[in-house]
Parts: structure tokens; C-alpha cells; sequence
């Protein structure tokens, strides 16, 4: 089997999940005995390619057409270059470019597709696993057909390590300029967010447990200590104490902090899903059966307001 993964960049900046579909493709290789191909549209292609040499990774595509992502230019891309390399599984993020241009290049290729898929494995067929419900329920699909496209969701397998050695060519892809019919002119900012959250090391994330939006100065005090930003569960959002930009969870943003410490967060599998990705969980709860535990790598069963304050004392 041939895996074929697109790395997505914006703004010139390769995006995290480039390297983690490294990963989810390598073990698909892996397990059938194949190769993992990886692609890159557009931008600073060498240096992109520099970073996507990763171990495990068998050939890199560059293709210099455009700076940002287009709907028009990839669709025509990335089917060529599944049928250049005579892919078996495409792999792309689940994300608001690859939900884009995924299902127009499956039909091209007369693929089935199944999207925001959170695990996947191989044994005679590929099975593909879903979240439904709020990720209250897993369901797993199996894809009875010998090529597949899959969109997969941010944060769900570790990004991709190690020095590689792979082949790096730069693709001459036939772009029909005709069928291009749109470019991007420009960027603007929506909503004038105050900090972007994904670009945390360190994350001091607070729930309902801080009780009165007056308590918040405690978590920012501690967040401070640490260098650390702060954000939030949904209902803190909800109540108007923290702005929306500051959401972590199914409905707010994903996060890959080094360090992510849930305060006064219960864990619930909305939370949860924006943030289990973390490289360390540390939660503080005075609930001993709360959630966040079963995924923290450390826990603090006590109260929030004798915990901070010495932690913040620590830190200082």
C-alpha cells in the first residue's frame, strides 16, 4: 500500500498535523508493508520539505503553485499526484482547508471518504474510527474498497520524530489556470481575539470550580508565575467572564501545550477532546471521581483556593 499525506501550511507556517499524519501514515505503511508518500502545495516548498524529512518517511512532492491554500489548485494537485504515485490512502487534515479539498478529489478519484476519523488500522481492509455524539460514542467504519481518502482530526496521533532520509522531487503538476477561479488577496483577523491559545507551551485552563468570575485574578496570578497563558472550559464562555479565543474543547480550539493544567474542570469528553493531546496533564479537583483524572498524568484532589495560592507562592 501507498500512503499519500498533504501537509497543510498557513501564512507561511507548517501546521502541527502535517507531522502527526507522518505518523497515522507510517503505521498504515507499516502494517501493510508499503510506502509513505508526503506532499506539499505551495510556499517555501524547501523548507517545508526540510521539515517533513522525518524517519519513517519514504518521499516528499513539492509542487510550487501559489503561496496559500485554493481550492481550485489543490483539488487539481493532489488528484495527480495520488495518481502519479498510485496512492492507496490519501490522508489529509481535518480542517477547514483539507475538508475543502478532500471530498472534490475523492469524487475525482471515484473514492470513498470518511472524515474526521480519529484512529485508524489495517487488516485486509481499513477500518476508520469516528466520534459521534460530542464524543460521547465511537463508531468504528469499515471502508470495503481497495483505495480510500481520510480526513484526519488534529491532535490525535503524536507528531512525527526523528531525522529522515527521504527522497524529495519536486512534482510538475498540469494546473488548468482556467479552472482556477479564485486567489487570496489578503488576511484579516476575525474578531480581534486576545491571544491565540494553540501557540501555548503552558496552558493554566480553568473550569466551573473557580465559582465567581472575581476568582479568575487567582488563575491569572498563577498563569503569570508560570509564563503561562490562560483559557478556559465552556461554561466560563458561556457566562462572558473569558472570550471565546480563549475556549478549549470540541467547540472552542484543540491544544498541544507542553503542560496543560486543568483547574476546577470536571473532564467532560467536549473538554476533553481539545485538549488530550497534551504532553503533560496536571488537574486540580476537590472530585475524586472526576473525569479529567482518568487522563491527567498528575492529579490534585483539593480545593482550588488552597492549592493556587500556593503553587503561585512556589512559582514566585
Amino acid at each position: 500500500m501507498t500512503v499519500l499525506t498533504v501537509a497543510e501550511h498557513r501564512r507561511g507556517e507548517l501546521r502541527d498535523v502535517s507531522l502527526e499524519l507522518l505518523t497515522a501514515g507510517r503505521e498504515l505503511a507499516d502494517a501493510t508493508g508499503g510506502e509513505l508518500h508526503t506532499a506539499v502545495v505551495g510556499g517555501d516548498v524547501e523548507a517545508f520539505a526540510e521539515r517533513l524529512d522525518r524517519e519513517g518517511v519514504d518521499a516528499i512532492h513539492t509542487v510550487d503553485e501559489g503561496e496559500e491554500f485554493n481550492h481550485d489548485v489543490y483539488t487539481q494537485v493532489v488528484h495527480q499526484l495520488a495518481d502519479a504515485v498510485d496512492a492507496d490512502l490519501l490522508v489529509v487534515p481535518n480542517s477547514v482547508n483539507g475538508l475543502d479539498y478532500a471530498p472534490a478529489v475523492a469524487s475525482r478519484l471515484d473514492w470513498p471518504l470518511v472524515t474526521d476519523v480519529v484512529d485508524l488500522s489495517y487488516d485486509d481492509e481499513l477500518t476508520a474510527t469516528r466520534e459521534l455524539y460530542g464524543s460521547k460514542v465511537e463508531t468504528t467504519i469499515d471502508v470495503h474498497a481497495d483505495r480510500a481518502a481520510v480526513t484526519v482530526r488534529p491532535a490525535e496521533w503524536p507528531a512525527a520524530e526523528g531525522t529522515g532520509d527521504a527522497t524529495v522531487d519536486a512534482f510538475d503538476a498540469d494546473v488548468d489556470e482556467s479552472a482556477v477561479r479564485s486567489t487570496v488577496t489578503g488576511f484579516e483577523e476575525v474578531g480581534g481575539g486576545e491571544v491565540d491559545i494553540t501557540d501555548a507551551d503552558v496552558l493554566v485552563s480553568v473550569g466551573r470550580g473557580i465559582e465567581e468570575e472575581e476568582n479568575l485574578n487567582l488563575i491569572f496570578d498563577l498563569a503569570e508565575a508560570l509564563d503561562a497563558t490562560v483559557s478556559a472550559s465552556r461554561p466560563l464562555i458561556d457566562n462572558g467572564w473569558l472570550a471565546k479565543d480563549r475556549q478549549v474543547g470540541q467547540s472552542g480550539k484543540v491544544v498541544t501545550p507542553d503542560v496543560y493544567i486543568a483547574i476546577g474542570i470536571s473532564g467532560a469528553v467536549q473538554h476533553v477532546a481539545g485538549m488530550k493531546g497534551s504532553d503533560t496533564i496536571v488537574a486540580i479537583n476537590t472530585d475524586p471521581n472526576a473525569p479529567i483524572f482518568d487522563i491527567a498524568d498528575y492529579g490534585i484532589q483539593d480545593d482550588l483556593f488552597e492549592v493556587v495560592p500556593a503553587l503561585i507562592e512556589e512559582f514566585q
